[in-house]
């Protein structure tokens, strides 16, 4: 099943992100009952699938939430290793 931008996550894990048109797939790990994030290039022109179900990330008491995926082109991601 995929899901769109600002869904409401079912629960925790590893998903799949498939951007429309300026990145390949790729994988972030989501926390349940947030919503899906946006991506900060294309918008809302995202799906999102689930890959792998980890519930017990709801039990961890420090949680990073993904509001937006940041946009990693060739030259930011580049510049970021030197």
């Amino acid at each position: 099943m995929r899901y769109k931008t600002e869904q409401l996550i079912p629960g925790s894990g590893i998903y799949r992100v498939v951007h429309r048109q300026h990145r390949a797939p790729h994988e972030v790990t989501l926390l349940g009952g947030d919503l899906f994030p946006r991506c900060a290039k294309c918008g809302e022109d995202v799906e999102v699938e689930l890959v792998k179900a980890a519930p017990d990330l709801n039990s961890r008491m420090f949680a990073v939430h993904l509001y937006e995926i940041p946009d990693l082109d060739d030259s930011a991601s580049s510049a970021q290793m030197e």
